[in-house]
């Protein structure tokens, strides 16, 4: 009983030994990793990958070099690979019928990144939620509303849905909808509206400018009012415009008509 002690004992103490080694690869390893991925990220060669791109290849190096110090750890320990690779494969059967969405999240990131409907930067709207995006990581991209709210979409949602790219293209066709009276001299609006249109230092292209009779609303005229400007100009270019107009039409006794409802009675 006393040398099955001793043995017990000397059998403790070499598996704590090496547990205690096991314990110091993962911590210094996790931090070497650290390390490691902040200087890449530093580097010139991470500085060329395109913005969209580093997130999620810095998600990636992450888990490969952080999985890569768990089995070294457990290597240590005195597990056969064999038995390390089986047991892996086991439990990655397992873990992918039981995070399918996981794996679906990591495929729709790998076809974000292929095919590149967005990058870090653009606006975008997926009908359900809209925002500039800020990062893409392996499993989810991040969007930052126009109200400084942060929105995570798992990338298998986005992959998978219609994407509304605002700002992909550097021109945005500005389109304004005006109303007038019904009584107004149509040329006259129409006069006015391009003028103010053309001018405008927003209109990039003003031998494209329309201004048109779009519709006869029930209590007005309706005109639109076309014009090309820079895609990061838009929202300041039509609060502008729209303010310029009412002045405008205020000066020359053009009125903007509110809904109205004639009754007539019979005696």
């Amino acid at each position: 009983m006393k040398e099955l002690g001793e043995e017990l004992l000397d059998s403790l103490v070499h598996f704590g030994f090496k547990l205690l080694i096991a314990i110091i690869i993962i911590v210094i390893g996790f931090k070497l990793v650290n390390f490691i991925l902040k200087r890449f990220q530093k580097g010139k060669f991470f500085k060329h990958i395109e913005r969209s791109s580093q997130t999620f290849v810095s998600s990636i190096l992450s888990v490969l070099l952080k999985g890569l110090i768990l089995l070294t750890a457990i290597a240590e320990l005195g597990i056969p690979m064999t038995s390390i690779v089986a047991l892996l494969g086991s439990f990655g059967l397992a873990l992918g019928l039981a995070l399918q969405g996981g794996l679906s999240n990591i495929a729709g990131g790998l076809m974000i990144m292929v095919f590149k409907p967005f990058k870090v930067g653009d606006f975008i709207d997926t009908h359900s939620d809209s925002g500039t995006v800020t990062a893409i990581n392996i499993f989810h991209t991040v969007l930052n509303t126009y109200d400084n709210k942060t929105i995570v979409i798992p990338n298998g949602t986005l992959s998978n849905t219609t994407i509304v790219n605002y700002t992909k293209n550097s021109e945005r066709l500005l389109d304004i909808t005006v109303t007038v009276d019904y009584k107004t001299n149509l040329n006259k609006v129409k006069k006015l509206l391009t003028k103010i249109a053309v001018d405008s230092n927003y209109n990039i292209k003003p031998e494209e400018t329309l201004v048109a009779l779009k519709e006869h609303a029930d209590s007005a005229l309706v005109f639109t009012v076309r014009l090309w400007v820079l895609n990061e100009d838009y929202w300041h270019a039509k609060f502008e415009l729209l303010e310029i107009i009412k002045n405008e039409f205020d000066k020359v006794g053009i009125e903007i008509p509110y809904p109205q409802l004639d009754v007539h009675l019979e005696k």
